[in-house]
C-alpha cells in the first residue's frame, strides 16, 4: 500500500519546502501549540501523538515531533530518539486495543510528504477473521467467464484511499481512552 500512495503523489504540486517557517501555516505546529483541535493519544516534552483526521483504518495514528523540521534527515538525535520511543509506546497500546497486532510505520520525506512537518503514520492493517470460529472464504470466482477483468491491486488501494472518511468524534474519544489506557 505504501508504494500506491507514493505513487499517487507524482503529479502532485511541491512544497515549497523553505527552511523558516510559519508556525501558523504549519498543520501540525499548530495541533502542538493547542491552537488547533486534535484527539491526542501520547505526549511528552519532545513527542505528540494524535489520531487522523482521515484515517486510513480506525486507529491510524500520528507521531510528530514537538520542534518544526521538515526532513527527516534533518532531525536532531535528541527528537529522532524520542519519536522513535513515542512510536514503540503507541503502536503497542494500539495493537492492544484494537486487538490487531498488524500494522504499518510510515513515514515520508518531501516526496508523498503531505504536511511539511516530520511525522510517522502508525497505520493498523486490516482485519481478516480468518479463525476457526470464521464461516469459509468464498471460492475464487472463475476469472475466464467474467467480462469484465479483476481490479487491479491499484485499482482496489485507490478504491480503499477514496473510502476514507473523517474521525468520527464519539469513537475518537473511545479510541483515545483505550490507547492512553495502554501506555
Amino acid at each position: 500500500m505504501t508504494s500506491f500512495i507514493i505513487k499517487s503523489h507524482v503529479e502532485r504540486p511541491r512544497h515549497s519546502w523553505k527552511e523558516e517557517y510559519d508556525s501558523s501555516a504549519c498543520a501540525f505546529c499548530r495541533i502542538i501549540n493547542n491552537e488547533s483541535p486534535s484527539n491526542r493519544v501520547f505526549e511528552n516534552d519532545k513527542v505528540v501523538a494524535f489520531l487522523d483526521i482521515m484515517p486510513l483504518r480506525r486507529g491510524h495514528t500520528l507521531v510528530v515531533p514537538k520542534a518544526h523540521y521538515s526532513r527527516l534527515s534533518e532531525l536532531p538525535p535528541e527528537f529522532a530518539s524520542a519519536v522513535g520511543e513515542a512510536i514503540s509506546k503507541v503502536a503497542h497500546a494500539l495493537t492492544q486495543a484494537l486487538g490487531n497486532t498488524a500494522l504499518n510505520v510510515v513515514c515520508n520525506q518531501e516526496y508523498a510528504q503531505a504536511v511539511p512537518h516530520v511525522h510517522y503514520h502508525i497505520i493498523p492493517a486490516p482485519r481478516f477473521n480468518l479463525d476457526a470460529s470464521s464461516p469459509p472464504l468464498p471460492p475464487k470466482p472463475d476469472l475466464s467467464k467474467e467480462k469484465e477483468p479483476p481490479m487491479t491491486l491499484r485499482q482496489m488501494h485507490r478504491m480503499e484511499f477514496e473510502g476514507r472518511d473523517e474521525l468520527d468524534d464519539d469513537d475518537a474519544v473511545s479510541l483515545v481512552k483505550s490507547i492512553r489506557a495502554r501506555l
